[in-house]
């Protein structure tokens, strides 16, 4: 069995394009002096902006994308059979809540289907998994931004939301409710300790 199937690749890049749609008009761009193609571009009536898009998915895409790898891999990893799946609801609400210009975001784009008998510390570290790679993908932001100087401004801007981003990812999917990873990672940690 592949480590991950053609099926899944396209359903990946599909949550990428999404959510990277979806964050279209929730997350400010670099400000810079337009080119000249640029403002003829700007006048024209155009369904979205393509270098938003490209923008978005680069921020906001990653968190999502590797929180859900890294619930696969590690599962892999113990010998489970995991698939990345698209959670067609939870990408359609995104969606409509954008078209409707709603001031909050519920995004699910997608999930892990896990099947197998993990042990309660391999369903604890596969449940942390995820959370795991956004408090990675924080830190590692942070880091950069504290580190380096002399950055271009949209380099700045990038890491500043990615930061920011997977800051509310690991929060949010730590919360110790379901459907959440950090009701998995609460209840298995309860059951090793009692």
């Amino acid at each position: 069995m592949p480590l991950i199937s053609l099926l899944e690749i396209i359903y990946l890049i599909i949550t990428t394009f999404v959510v990277g749609y979806i964050f279209t008009s929730y997350i400010p761009q670099a400000k810079r002096i337009p080119s000249e193609d640029e403002l003829l571009a700007k006048y024209q009536k155009k369904f979205f902006d393509w270098d938003e898009l490209k923008f978005t998915m680069l921020v906001a895409a990653p968190g999502i994308i590797l929180h859900e790898l890294g619930h696969k891999f590690l599962a892999l990893f113990f010998g489970l059979t995991a698939v990345f799946k698209v959670f067609w609801f939870g990408l359609g609400l995104g969606v409509m809540l954008k078209l409707i210009s709603s001031p909050f975001l519920i995004l699910a784009p997608g999930y892990v289907q896990i099947s197998g008998n993990p042990s309660v510390l391999e369903s604890l570290l596969v449940a942390f998994a995820g959370p795991f790679v956004n408090f990675l993908l924080w830190l590692r932001s942070w880091y950069i931004l504290s580190t380096k100087k002399n950055m271009k401004s949209r380099t700045v801007l990038a890491l500043t939301l990615t930061k920011q981003i997977n800051m509310i990812l690991f929060f949010f999917n730590m919360l110790p409710i379901p459907p959440f990873d950090g009701f998995q990672v609460f209840f298995n940690l309860y059951k090793l300790i009692f």
